[in-house]
């Protein structure tokens, strides 16, 4: 499931991000690349180790834990702290997927990496290029959304993000271990809750409302871990 999620972030808080990230130092982007992805991957990475990072990563995390289509599209069991990159002058990174298993760097814990999201910073005309793409059985889709808009999709897709040609492109990246490990659970788990809240904004808490909502925590019993 490809999930396009609008104002993750509001607009000053995407400038304060922006206004803070650019005021740092940057580092290659290849020092979090594994040895198959180095070759493709022409970018800069806010440093994790800088004493500005733990806050920034905080506002990203924040966000996504009090936004309700994020928690029902990833059923998160554990949020990785979110990362920044920057593109620009030509940046890219060629056809990838995640690392499977990655160490989340503030409790030391190894996480497994189910769902991919993808925080905009910059708007889609501020540079050229820049499309996140992402491959899943249905083809190829193209991504570039507004500045505090989210894309959420499963980790195990094939992806990259094409040269940014001219201005420059800022995201904010992160990984998430869901109580539900299959992507096609999760995605009818999310389609049955959005369905359960339509509904019960037309027929309230009715006998079948409250039915499908047991259901859907039974399924979720089922297949959670």
């Amino acid at each position: 499931m490809l999930l396009h999620i609008p104002q993750v972030l509001d607009r000053q808080t995407v400038i304060r991000l922006r206004e803070e990230l650019t005021a740092q130092p940057w580092q290659d982007g290849c020092v979090s690349a594994g040895p198959q992805a180095k070759g493709g991957k022409e970018n800069l990475q806010f440093p994790p180790d800088s004493p500005a990072y733990p806050g920034l990563a905080g506002v990203i995390a924040d966000a996504l834990a009090r936004n309700p289509l994020f928690q029902s599209a990833a059923l998160p069991r554990h949020v990785l702290p979110p990362m920044f990159n920057c593109y620009q002058g030509g940046g890219r990174y060629g056809n990838h997927v995640d690392n499977a298993l990655q160490r989340d760097r503030f409790s030391g814990l190894q996480v497994r990496t189910d769902v991919s999201t993808t925080v905009f910073l910059s708007d889609p005309e501020e540079y050229e290029g820049g499309e996140l793409i992402v491959e899943d059985t249905y083809g190829e889709h193209e991504v570039k959304l507004a500045a505090g808009d989210a894309i959420v999709y499963p980790a195990t897709s094939l992806h990259r993000v094409e040269p940014v040609t001219s201005g420059m492109r800022l995201a904010s990246f992160l990984w998430t271990q869901s109580w539900v490990r299959d992507a096609w659970q999760r995605k009818m788990l999310f389609d049955m809750d959005m369905a359960i809240i339509k509904l019960r904004s037309q027929l309230g808490d009715s006998d079948e409302v409250l039915s499908l909502t047991s259901t859907y925590h039974n399924l979720l019993r089922q297949w959670g871990e």
